[in-house]
């Protein structure tokens, strides 16, 4: 009530020529102000959009980013293969409660005798190392493969004597099935 002095803020304060008014905190007066333009959906909180934006970004932290200084070989006979070859690694990874057979020792064993560092890692991070999920149980960790300038080939291939034989392909959609 507006007579009621008891209650705290019903009077103004001595020497204020405008105060808050009675009972509105002050609320109307600044209410009229502007507060700029509308922000878009995605930074309003509690829109929609603004609860996508932040879930797409929450998982993005928690997924592997893909980086241009190593690559990953994977699959049991492809490590083995890169192994045998002497292909420079840095790190062999190896799913804890793997089945265990020939290629799995194999490849262990010459990771061990080249000094290459075994990480017995679990299950769902080898899962992340591996986008697509295809590890076998078995990962090495190699530099990226430097690959020639188109070019570069094509000056190759026409400084050659013998005729050469170039194929390019795009578009392939199971890389392991091209040979």
């Amino acid at each position: 009530m507006a007579g009621n002095s008891q209650r705290r803020g019903a009077i103004r304060k001595a020497g204020t020529k405008k105060g808050p008014t009675v009972g509105s905190g002050g609320v109307r007066r600044r209410g009229l102000e502007g507060k700029g333009a509308t922000p878009p959906a995605h930074q309003r909180p509690g829109h929609p959009a603004a609860k996508r934006a932040a879930k797409a970004a929450r998982q993005q932290q928690g997924r592997h980013k893909k980086t241009d200084d190593t690559e990953t070989v994977l699959g049991r006979n492809p490590v083995v293969e890169c192994l045998r070859a002497g292909v420079p690694a840095t790190a062999l990874y190896v799913a804890l409660g793997a089945d265990s057979d020939e290629r799995l020792t194999e490849a262990v064993q010459i990771a061990a005798d080249k000094g290459i560092s075994i990480l017995e890692v679990p299950r769902h991070d080898l899962d992340r190392i591996a986008a697509n999920g295809l590890h076998q149980g078995l990962a090495l960790q190699v530099p990226p493969y430097d690959y020639a300038h188109p070019d570069d080939l094509l000056k190759t291939a026409k400084s050659d004597v013998t005729p050469a034989l170039l194929v390019a392909l795009d578009n392939i959609s199971d890389p392991r099935n091209l040979g």
